[in-house]
């Protein structure tokens, strides 16, 4: 299986990440810094090495679930920008519904499970980002 893991400050090229799946279907999300009101600036912070490693749990995991051909997840760390991309998550398999279902696991694993951690920064002041529970609810569906 064809697989990218990378935690980085730069923006990355999605499209040229996608073009390395050679693959019947290849299903993507990119996740972006929300533009809500009073929101400056998103600072990301993660557990180096840690990160990395659950990552690759989580890609192996979709690997042992659907006949995968390849998976990409690119992280964003640092501080960003209200639009400016956060993460890629891409599967690629021989069909969409196997594409599809690993790209909704390896989300639902990075909300919850990969240790990041989210700082909001506001025209009022910062705090740090609570964990969801629908993040947790939605991860759960995959036992």
């Amino acid at each position: 299986m064809d697989i990218l893991i990378r935690i980085q400050t730069e923006p990355f090229d999605a499209a040229a990440v996608l073009e390395r799946f050679a693959a019947g279907a290849v299903v993507s999300f990119i996740g972006r810094v929300r533009a809500e009101p009073g929101l400056q600036a998103l600072r990301l912070e993660h557990y180096p090495g840690m990160t990395e490693a659950e990552i690759e749990r989580a890609v192996a995991e979709a690997g042992q679930r659907w006949p995968l051909t390849g998976a990409a997840i690119l992280h964003r760390v640092g501080e960003l920008k209200p639009g400016e991309p956060i993460v890629l998550v891409a599967a690629a398999a021989e069909h969409r519904h196997e594409a599809f279902a690993a790209c909704e696991f390896l989300i639902d694993h990075l909300k919850t499970k990969a240790p990041f951690w989210k700082e909001e920064r506001l025209v009022s002041g910062s705090h740090w980002v609570d964990a969801k529970a629908s993040d947790d609810d939605a991860a759960a569906r995959w036992g």
